[in-house]
């Protein structure tokens, strides 16, 4: 797993890389926001050694950078500031800043040096632990959807297809799996691939999906979930990069369009032992009995996991069957229609798929609460509801929460995830989102304004 980094580490860097000027320090809020401070060159020393101070209100901001004054991390304790230190292995040349630039990602830690309560790379820290117990490690993978949109809105002033850099033509129809879009998009796709490749993301495939200007890049599977979820946030910060090097917007909101296919965060997950061995997988069998448990679990907490798998207001609009999101806690064998799909593989690739949580959620606290169920799951021995064959939409209807206040009512008051993400910070979290919601539900959208205006 990712360790807190020793300045070796920043000696060695500056010494390779002679022309860097400055560093971006990046820390990961709970809004999965990347936010932190730029040091020139001659301060990465100290910040390896002493750590740099950012307030502890980092952790208490909404999604528009404001902070949450009911959390009790701002005013009410002066602001005080936190240490920050650069986690290993993510020193790495920007190559899209036009200026020489590094960056690297931290995490928070008390006075004491121990983790500060708030930070989701430090909840997910927290949720691993369980397994080590256990003498098992997750292999997981993170699947990231998002758009490429134009510079220039409509006329209405909303998000539009981007111009085809080859045809100069707007896309307008469904191409998922389309070849000629990725010939369409083959120099930004090429750049994202040469520079994930240059900071050591594994990036893998690239994807035409189910709208105009829809893409998924997929991240290979690794065996420190924390080191996945670092490389799911820095892949998100290099598309947005090199898409605006590329003359447009990238967007991870989930559902931009309202006539078109959100965009998801799927997470894959095996599991294995001490020997190598994937517990999910049975010689003979479709899965083993632990994989059953696993996916027990996983159905059991989905309800109250939904703040945080899809943690804004327009998340909730990207859960529509015919865009193939799921709406119940079910699964199946190889069934795109279900929250937790058993992809067909091999026993050695054997792997639970799961397919609720929106591109714009954040990372580290999709994969947490998914492990934490998946631990609980095999721990009391949950057993999963029968699995679903065929359309799972028509045969179970709706059965997770479809609005953010419902799901952040089941999140508070549920147990068992406090149990694995701590109390303190569920309501920390729950805090601020509620917060935020309140604040979206004062605004007066134009279409209240053209429907309520002069009629009532």
């Amino acid at each position: 797993m990712s360790a807190i980094a020793k300045n070796t580490e920043a000696i060695d860097f500056l010494a390779q890389n002679p022309s860097v000027e400055a560093i971006d320090l990046l820390i990961c809020d709970l809004n999965g926001i990347t936010r932190g401070k730029r040091i020139e060159r001659e301060s990465l020393l100290k910040s390896y050694e002493d750590g740099i101070s950012i307030p502890a209100s980092l952790f208490s901001l909404d999604i528009t950078g404001k902070t949450v004054e009911a959390c009790g991390l701002g005013l009410k304790i002066g602001e005080p500031d936190r240490f920050c230190l650069p986690q290993s292995n993510h020193l790495k040349v920007a190559p899209w800043q036009q200026r020489p630039m590094a960056q690297t990602l931290l995490s928070m830690y008390e006075a004491d040096g121990s983790p500060f309560f708030g930070d989701p790379r430090h909840i997910l820290t927290s949720v691993l632990s369980h397994f080590k117990a256990m003498k098992l490690t997750p292999v997981v993978a993170v699947e990231l959807e998002f758009y490429l949109i134009d510079r220039q809105r409509n006329k209405s002033n909303q998000p539009q297809p981007p111009l085809s850099p080859k045809t100069g033509k707007r896309e307008q129809h469904t191409q998922v799996y389309a070849t000629n879009v990725l010939d369409e998009y083959n120099d930004f796709l090429e750049e994202i691939a040469k520079t994930t490749a240059e900071q050591g993301i594994p990036a893998d495939a690239a994807v035409a999906e189910y709208a105009p200007g829809q893409f998924e890049i997929n991240l290979k599977h690794q065996d420190d979930p924390l080191a996945a979820c670092d490389n799911a946030i820095l892949l998100k910060r290099v598309i947005k990069a090199v898409a605006e090097r590329h003359g447009m917007e990238a967007s991870f909101m989930a559902k931009p369009y309202e006539e078109e296919a959100g965009s998801g965060l799927h997470v894959h997950v095996s599991i294995i032992d001490e020997q190598g061995n994937n517990i999910l997988a049975e010689p003979g069998q479709p899965y083993s009995k632990l994989m059953e448990y696993a996916v027990g679990g996983l159905l059991q907490q989905m309800p109250a996991s939904m703040g945080l798998f899809c943690p804004n207001v327009n998340s909730f609009r990207r859960l529509r069957p015919e865009y193939y999101v799921p709406m119940s806690p079910n699964w199946g064998l190889d069934n795109r229609t279900v929250s937790v799909r058993i992809p067909a593989s091999t026993d050695a690739a054997k792997r639970i798929e799961h397919r609720v949580a929106g591109a714009d959620a954040n990372p580290y606290l999709v994969m947490a609460a998914i492990l934490a169920s998946i631990h609980y799951g095999i721990s009391e021995k949950i057993q999963p509801r029968p699995r679903t064959e065929g359309n799972a939409f028509e045969q179970d209807g709706v059965g997770l929460p479809t609005r953010l206040f419902e799901a952040l009512e089941i999140l508070k008051q549920n147990e068992i995830l406090r149990s694995y993400l701590s109390s303190e910070f569920i309501d920390l979290y729950v805090t601020c989102k509620e917060e935020e919601l309140s604040e979206f539900e004062r605004h007066i959208s134009q279409l209240e304004s053209q429907w309520y205006l002069t009629t009532v």
